[in-house]
């Protein structure tokens, strides 16, 4: 019901004036023009205009994990401040300045505004908050230790994201030099090695092979190089529809990504990130060890992990220890189990795991950014040798009749 609410929702700007006389406005969202009246009288308001905003130019935006970041932390902080559940819902959501998440806030705050649990409330948005939000949310509620819990999930969800970043960092910086490369040389074959060709053809000699070569390519590229764009596209596309299907295509790309040089390292420290991250996060509220792995397996991030996790998880509530478990799998660096046993002996597994997410966020920044300046030379070097390559082929005659002469 709240999905449907918030899907009908619209935005309003209102005036008014509140119990002192002092003319106040602001901007909310709602079903009606009459639900927004009636919820500033509640808050008494005397609501003197109120006009629906002109959707016609408005972007409608989408709700990103960055925004349920920022909103943890919002609320996580207005609850800490002593603000009452529902006031933090209005005032967070009549702040917001994407619609999308105006609606969704606001739609939570009907139910909870209607005696719904929060955990319940946020439950009803599964593609928003995940399992483990709302499980933490719900250990919250029950300890009467909300703003406590929605502090950790804040912290959780941006250390989440920022890691995200640099990954999206990480992936992204090759596929441009990639892309750069393809267009720079494209360019070269259709519009810059034809002038050429024209050129060559009085001379009346063989040309070099390397020329011929590159010559034969960019007549490819201008007589069928559609063709190429088209495979190209249809390609890339069947590629994406297949791995939004099957399970075990993900699976073996995430295993081809382990393993490649550069990237495979930052990809396996951020997967051990995340898992330490999530595990310290949900066993200091504390959740069970097995129902915490659960969760954990999800947010690594890569299917090889989540299944590593799953096993453990089955290994753990059997009575096997987590070290033990986590040696099982062969994934995990030796410092990583040694300091996850140490927490399991002194009880601090939540403070052990808080730290190994510290390091390895730290060694994923460094990482990346290493790899950065690692580029920047390759960049150049890599258009460098095809522009020089193709500058070579074509100059080859040039230099040949030199010689003859």
């Amino acid at each position: 019901m709240a999905q449907s609410l918030a899907v009908n929702q619209s935005p309003f700007n209102w005036e008014g004036t509140d119990s002192r006389g002092k003319r106040v406005k602001g901007k909310t969202v709602a079903i009606s023009e009459a639900a927004v009246r009636a919820e500033l009288r509640r808050q008494g308001v005397v609501p003197l205009r109120v006009r629906k905003e002109s959707t016609l130019f408005q972007k409608r935006g989408k709700v990103t994990p960055a925004d349920i970041a920022i909103f943890s932390r919002q609320l996580a902080t207005m609850l800490s401040a002593g603000i009452p559940l529902v006031q933090a819902f209005e005032i967070v959501g009549s702040g917001h300045d994407n619609p999308a998440m105006q609606k969704l806030i606001f739609a939570i705050k009907q139910d909870v505004e209607g005696g719904t649990a929060l955990a319940e409330a946020l439950s009803k948005h599964p593609l928003y908050f995940d399992d483990l939000f709302v499980n933490l949310v719900e250990a919250g509620e029950q300890a009467g230790a909300l703003e406590t819990l929605l502090d950790k999930i804040a912290t959780y969800k941006e250390k989440t994201e920022a890691i995200k970043k640099k990954i999206k960092k990480a992936l992204t910086y090759p596929a441009a030099v990639i892309v750069v490369a393809a267009v720079v040389t494209t360019i070269l074959l259709i519009f810059v090695i034809p002038e050429f060709e024209s050129l060559f053809q009085g001379f009346g000699a063989d040309l070099p092979a390397f020329t011929r070569m590159v010559i034969n390519l960019s007549e490819f590229m201008r007589d069928q190089g559609w063709l190429l764009l088209i495979g190209s596209v249809g390609a890339v596309t069947g590629y994406l529809a297949m791995y939004k299907r099957s399970r075990a295509l993900r699976e073996t790309q995430d295993r081809v990504m382990l393993k490649m040089p550069v990237v495979g390292s930052i990809l396996v420290k951020a997967a051990i990130a995340r898992f330490a991250r999530t595990l310290a996060t949900m066993f200091a509220a504390g959740v069970p060890l097995v129902e915490a792995l659960q969760s954990v397996a999800g947010a690594t991030g890569n299917i090889v992990y989540e299944n590593a996790v799953m096993e453990m998880r089955d290994e753990v509530s059997t009575g096997q220890r987590l070290q033990r478990a986590m040696e099982n799998t062969e994934l995990f660096p030796n410092m990583v189990i040694q300091m996850i046993a140490v927490g399991e002996e002194s009880g601090s597994l939540d403070e052990m795991s808080s730290k190994v997410a510290d390091f390895y966020e730290e060694d994923v920044d460094n990482a990346v950014d290493n790899m950065s300046s690692l580029l920047e030379p390759m960049i150049m070097a890599i258009l460098g040798v095809l522009v020089g390559g193709l500058v070579v082929a074509m100059y080859l005659p040039i230099f040949k009749m030199g010689a003859v002469i």
